[in-house]
């Protein structure tokens, strides 16, 4: 694991409490992981870890996104959401192939919800619609 994608899970398995983690485990039925962090702790780990790993480029957002992604794990998951959100402006056309693969692979049916409002319509506006990656 990176050393961004290693400060992201510590973080986020530090915020976590267990009455958060059987919360929300029930509510998404069971389908994923739960460490039991709240989405603000979430988001201000995706936050401190920008601030942290302040170069992080296209390639380097996108595979941080993906290893995120990779563990079934509903905090993490939510972490690669907020962490493309966060980093719109260097989304290019072809990641939104990516951001459909997280969509099938989500686990739960509304899972996916925040990636598809967040970071598709963006990227979509941001890149009038058309912008070409050579990457």
């Amino acid at each position: 694991m990176s050393e961004a994608g290693e400060f992201v899970d510590h973080t986020l398995q530090m915020e976590s409490t267990w009455e958060k983690a059987a919360e929300a485990s029930e509510r998404l039925g069971g389908s994923l992981k739960v460490y039991g962090a709240s989405v603000g702790a979430v988001r201000g780990t995706v936050r401190d870890a920008l601030k942290r790993y302040k170069n992080l480029d296209h390639d380097d957002v996108t595979a941080l996104s993906s290893e995120l992604w990779a563990e079934p794990i509903f905090e993490r998951r939510l972490a690669a959401v907020v962490l493309l959100q966060s980093k719109v402006s260097v989304l290019l056309n072809t990641d939104l192939t990516r951001i459909e693969g997280f969509m099938r692979q989500a686990g739960t049916p509304g899972a996916g919800r925040p990636a598809r409002q967040r970071c598709r319509s963006p990227a979509h506006g941001a890149t009038g619609g058309a912008r070409e990656g050579t990457r």
